[in-house]
């Protein structure tokens, strides 16, 4: 199965081609295409062996060879569970799907969308990670503008603005990149293997090609002050493009800074720390802020995930094993939860066409098992202990509690603002009195939508109790990303700065 990658990335693209020739069962053909993918991502899972360092699972040949543009593609223990995530929100979304307007055309968009985003996750050759990167927005915006909304086509235009223009400046750090290291080794590649093999970088260069990968990797997130087109792309669009953009799209901007601006620029990263710290800072306090304030459920949720990603780039800009392996399980966890919550909001809209709280009350006697999902999932986004959410969060805070106990401590209280307006949601939906008599008549989950959701209420409470199967090859990735950080230190100070000596599994520095 060495071809493995490839055929998870073209696969969902066959899928789709084939699409445009079937009139009849086009749900149960998303779900069949969807499935076998998650079915192949399964066994790559399986084969993969966590005890090796380095990529697995790599595919090359040249593309454009005169000037080292190739198709390469690999993954690691960062990777893996997020192209895990990719396949397995796919394949519950398709369950989910209820969509009758132009179905052909959606299930085609979604099948493309799962490869997209797959290639984005295990492409090693840059611009190949740009390109899936730039082509992740088409089938969004075209979800969000012919799906979405009285608002859509505005909240569609505002994403796709936002996220490529910040792209645009990427590339241009990209570019810059490779032909800096052409000056150094005297050969054209785009190969992110091959960069993280290459010498440092002066500082301030580092700081230069920090800043533009920053632009496009920071809308993508959405730091502060990029993020003002998430709460309209969540509002407008549909349950299906929010489920997704929630749970995978936004992980692509963390996932970036990863595995290009820590390694690449390590020396830029820990000056830039606490500044990146004090944004991330800011999503936290403001995301709970305005999350309590709203009326409607989903942009509670919307501004929630912007709060909850602060604490993912609090975790990775602590510079340690703990914070940034605990930032990727944040990632995996926040894109469950969130998933889920989104599903949940679209279950009540598509019974009562409407997200405003004051339009519900006591449906915890009217819809038992839809509070019930509802109370875990609510329960895991606010960090229970025992609960997936607890783990990402317990880890990226207890990793940058070692930077700053005092930013820790803010960003903690933050979170516990976080549990009063999801309580507050919850009290006011399901418990009090009801003052509508359409709530009275509303139809418990169905099947369709209990087959989408108890999976994911399996894996918050499966992976809360015992994150390991996920946290030991995260770490062993962690850990292989510190090597490849450690050989581009430019400055003593910053080596002075970690402290290596912490790894599980020292590692050999020289000749990285």
């Amino acid at each position: 199965m060495d071809y493995i990658l490839t055929l998870l990335i073209f696969f969902p693209f066959l899928g789709a081609l084939l699409a445009v020739g079937i009139k009849e069962n086009l749900k149960a053909y998303g779900v069949m295409i969807s499935f076998i993918e998650l079915l192949l991502v399964l066994l790559m899972w399986f084969m993969f062996d966590s005890e090796i360092e380095g990529y697995q699972f790599i595919n090359f040949f040249p593309l454009v060879s005169s000037f080292g543009v190739s198709y390469l593609v690999g993954l690691d223990g960062i990777s893996l569970f997020l192209i895990v995530l990719s396949a397995l929100i796919s394949f519950l979304a398709f369950i989910y799907l209820n969509e009758q307007k132009e179905l052909k055309k959606l299930i085609i968009s979604l099948l493309c969308l799962e490869g997209i985003m797959i290639g984005v996750f295990c492409a090693l050759d840059v611009i190949l990670f740009y390109v899936f990167w730039e082509l992740s927005l088409v089938p969004m915006l075209y979800i969000i503008g012919a799906w979405g909304s009285e608002n859509r086509v505005y909240a569609a235009v505002k994403f796709f603005l936002y996220t490529f223009l910040g792209s645009l400046i990427m590339l241009v750090g990209i570019l810059f990149l490779a032909y800096y290291y052409f000056n150094v080794s005297g050969i054209w590649t785009f190969s992110l293997i091959e960069w993280y093999s290459f010498g440092a970088i002066t500082k301030d260069v580092q700081i230069w090609l920090f800043l533009a990968f920053f632009c496009g990797l920071a809308v993508k997130v959405p730091m502060f002050p990029f993020h003002t087109w998430l709460p309209y792309a969540h509002g407008q669009a549909p349950t299906i493009g929010s489920v997704i953009l929630a749970a995978v799209l936004l992980k692509m901007g963390t996932y970036g800074f990863v595995r290009f601006s820590l390694p690449l620029f390590p020396d830029a990263s820990v000056s830039l720390m606490i500044p990146m710290a004090i944004l991330a800072l800011i999503m936290i306090v403001y995301g709970s802020l305005v999350a309590f304030a709203q009326k409607d459920i989903k942009q509670v949720i919307a501004y929630s995930s912007i709060s909850h990603m602060g604490v993912i780039m609090i975790g990775i800009f602590a510079l340690n094993l703990e914070g940034i392996a605990g930032a990727i399980f944040l990632m995996l966890s926040h894109g469950v939860i969130s998933g889920a919550l989104f599903m949940l909001v679209g279950v009540i809209y598509d019974r009562r066409h409407t997200k405003l709280m004051s339009e519900f009350g006591g449906l915890a006697k009217v819809m038992p098992n839809y509070a019930m999902v509802f109370g875990i999932m609510m329960m895991a986004s606010i960090g229970l202990p025992l609960t997936m959410g607890f783990v990402g969060e317990f880890l990226s805070l207890l990793g940058f509690f070692k930077v700053s106990p005092i930013m820790t401590g803010i960003a903690g209280l933050s979170i516990i603002v976080g549990a009063v307006y999801m309580l507050y949601l919850y009290r006011k939906v399901f418990y009090g009195v009801s003052h509508n008599a359409a709530n009275q008549k509303l139809k418990d989950l169905d099947s369709r939508e209990l087959s989408a959701l108890l999976p994911l209420v399996v894996i918050v409470i499966w992976l809360g109790v015992y994150p390991k199967p996920l946290l030991e090859p995260i770490n062993k990735g962690v850990e292989n990303m510190f090597a490849v950080l450690y050989s581009h230190i430019d400055l003593e100070e910053t080596k002075d700065f970690f402290n290596f000596e912490s790894l599980e599994n020292p590692l050999t520095w020289e000749g990285k």
